[in-house]
C-alpha cells in the first residue's frame, strides 16, 4: 500500500518505523523507506505495507520503475547524472543506478540502528585510468565497529592478471588489449556486540569487448552471514529470506547457488567455511540480460530484509570478555580468507589504479589471532565451529 503523508516543513525526512516482534512472527507494519519528495510545496512520505517481518521486498529495478524515486544516492553519480538520464536502456547505467540505490538504503538503514547519530564517512573517489567509485565507511559506532559499504564504476583495458583469472574459470578472452567496464556494489559489516553476525554481500555486473567489437556481459554476486556464536532461528530467517528472492525468479537458484556459496567461502588451510553461508554466483548470462538484471536487483533488495531483524534482536544482548576475544578470533579467519582467497579482492589489487583504502576497507576494525586456539568440547565456541566445518542444509531443502 503506498500512501502519502504531507508534512507542512520542507525539511526531507527519512526514516524506517520497525516493527519490535521477533524474526518469524507475522505482523503489520508500515516501513517509510528510501526518501521524501516534494508535492506543492508540501514533502510527502512514501510508504509500503509489509504483511509480514519476513517478507522481501522483490521489486526489480528493470520491472518496477515506480520505485526508482524512492532512493537518493550518499554522492553523485560517477558517470554523471547526465549521463545516466541519457542512457536510461543501457545495462551499464541501470547497474550503476542499481547500485546507487542499494549503497543509499543500506547506509541509512545502518545509521538508523545507531543509537548515538553516528553516520557514515562518504568518499567520493576517481581514477586516471577510468570511472571511481563512492567509499562509504561508518567506524567506532555503539552497534557497529565498522561498517564499509562500497560502489565502484571503473572501465579501461584489463591488465594481464585479470585476464588470467578469468580465462581460469573458462572465459574465452581474445589476446591483445581487452576494454572492459565493471560496475558493482560490495558491503562487509563488522558489528560491535559478538551475537551480532557479520554480513557480506556483493552485486556486480561486467563488460568486456574483444578486438572484433564482440561483447561478453555477466553478472555476479552473493549474500552471506558469518556469526559468532551460532543461533539456528537467525540462520534460517536469513536463509528463507534469500531464498525467496530466488525462488521469484527460479527456484532452482537458491539450492545451486547456497552450494555455490558453502563452497566458495571455505577457508581450505582451516578446513572450515568463513560462515553459515548464504547464495554466491558468477559470470550468469542468462536467461538474457533483463532476467539476470531483475534477479540480481531482487538479490541486493533482499539484504536488509535479511539482516537487519537479526542486528535489531542482538544488538543489546549482554556479553563478555570471552566473547569479545572468540570474537576478535573468528575475525582473524575473515581476515585470512580476504587477503588468500577471494576473488574480488584479487581482481581490485590487479587493476591498474586501484584504490587500495576502499578495497581493503571489508577488513575488521580489530582482529585476532592465538596460537592453537581450539574450543573446549560442548561449549558455545565449540558449536559453532563444528557447524563451520559440515555446511548445513538450514531449510531442509
Amino acid at each position: 500500500m503506498i500512501f502519502k503523508i504531507l508534512r507542512s516543513k520542507t525539511r526531507l525526512i527519512t526514516r524506517h518505523l520497525h516493527s519490535a516482534s521477533f524474526i518469524g512472527k507475522p505482523t503489520s507494519v508500515i516501513r517509510i523507506i528510501g526518501t521524501t519528495v516534494c508535492i506543492g510545496g508540501a514533502t510527502a512520505a512514501i510508504a509500503y505495507h509489509c504483511l509480514s517481518r519476513n517478507e522481501v521486498h522483490m521489486e526489480a529495478v528493470g520491472s518496477a520503475a515506480k520505485f526508482a524515486s524512492l532512493s537518493r544516492y550518499m554522492a553523485d553519480p560517477i558517470s554523471g547524472r547526465q549521463m545516466l538520464d541519457a542512457n536510461k536502456n543501457d545495462m551499464k547505467c541501470r547497474m550503476e543506478e542499481l547500485v546507487m540505490r542499494i549503497q543509499y538504503d543500506f547506509c541509512r538503514s545502518l545509521e538508523a540502528e545507531e543509537n548515538f547519530g553516528k553516520k557514515f564517512l562518504v568518499d567520493r573517489w576517481e581514477r586516471k585510468e577510468g570511472g571511481g567509485g563512492i567509499t562509504c565507511v561508518l567506524q567506532d559506532g555503539d552497534v557497529f565497529e565498522k561498517a564499509g559499504v562500497n560502489i565502484s564504476v571503473v572501465h579501461g583495458n584489463l591488465p594481464k592478471g585479470a585476464i588470467q583469472q578469468m580465462r581460469s574459470r573458462g572465459k574465452q578472452l581474445a589476446d591483445g588489449e581487452l576494454p572492459f567496464f565493471a560496475v558493482g556494489v560490495s558491503a562487509v559489516i563488522h558489528p560491535r556486540n559478538p551475537f551480532v553476525p557479520t554480513i557480506h554481500f556483493n552485486y556486480r555486473y561486467f563488460e568486456v569487448t574483444d578486438s572484433t567489437g564482440q561483447r561478453q556481459w555477466w553478472f555476479g554476486g552473493g549474500t552471506d552471514l558469518t556469526p559468532y556464536y551460532l543461533n539456528e532461528e537467525d540462520a534460517k530467517h536469513f536463509h528463507r529470506t534469500l531464498k525467496e528472492a530466488c525462488d521469484s525468479h527460479d527456484e532452482t537458484y537458491y539450492p545451486k547457488f547456497k552450494e555455490w556459496c558453502d563452497k566458495y567461502f571455505f577457508i581450505p588451510h582451516r578446513n572450515e567455511s568463513r560462515g553459515v553461508g548464504g547464495i554466491f554466483f558468477d559470470d550468469l548470462d542468462g536467461p538474457d540480460a533483463e532476467r539476470a538484471f531483475d534477479f540480481v536487483s531482487s538479490c541486493a533488495h533482499s539484504v536488509i530484509p535479511s539482516y537487519l531483524p537479526l542486528v535489531r534482536e542482538h544488538k543489546n544482548d549482554p556479553y563478555g570478555d570471552r566473547h569479545r576475544q572468540w570474537q576478535l578470533l573468528r575475525r582473524g579467519r575473515y581476515v585470512e580468507f580476504n587477503l588468500i582467497y577471494d576473488r574480488g579482492t584479487k581482481f581490485g589489487l590487479y587493476t591498474p589504479g586501484a584504490r587500495y583504502e576502499s578495497i581493503l576497507m571489508s577488513l575488521p576494525l580489530n582482529a585476532r589471532w592465538e596460537y592453537m586456539n581450539i574450543p573446549a568440547q560442548g561449549t558455545e565456541e565449540a558449536l559453532i565451529t563444528e557447524v563451520l566445518k559440515k555446511p548445513k542444509n538450514w531449510l531442509n531443502v
